[in-house]
């Protein structure tokens, strides 16, 4: 099971870019005091803090909270991790393939407005029929 790193993770992030608890706390509009209790451990933020962070300090919230080493998105380079293709394994610390087993029911869920341009193109096409075979 992976440690939570994260308020080593916090004040690494935090020092690197060169930001004092006071300058966190005026971006998430919080005490500075909530943010020195964050970084020795006596407390947490809640998750929009948490997103907030990660939205500061242009990280995931695995590198954030875990200590994820960005090794794993090595892909950086050349884009971001597609979400609707990988997902993050806490356990093993990896992004794995999501499996796609799509049913009837989730191709009618996300293709529902197809019924529209096949029901004006059948509306067409079957009085046609009926006109020809007379």
């Amino acid at each position: 099971m992976m440690d939570i790193l994260f308020p080593q993770q916090l004040k690494k992030y935090r020092t690197k870019l060169g930001m004092s608890q006071e300058d966190i706390a005026d971006k998430l509009f919080i005490s500075r005091q909530a943010v020195s209790r964050w970084e020795s451990g006596d407390a947490t933020p809640d998750l929009t803090n948490l997103i907030k962070l990660t939205d500061i300090f242009d990280c995931s919230l695995d590198s954030l909270v875990l200590g994820v080493s960005q090794q794993h998105s090595d892909a950086s380079d050349q884009g971001k991790i597609d979400s609707q293709e990988f997902t993050f394994d806490p356990r093993s610390g990896e992004y794995i393939r999501r499996h796609h087993n799509m049913n009837f029911w989730d191709f009618l869920a996300g293709y529902w407005w197809l019924i529209f341009p096949l029901g004006g193109f059948l509306s067409w096409l079957v009085p046609a029929l009926i006109e020809t075979f007379k």
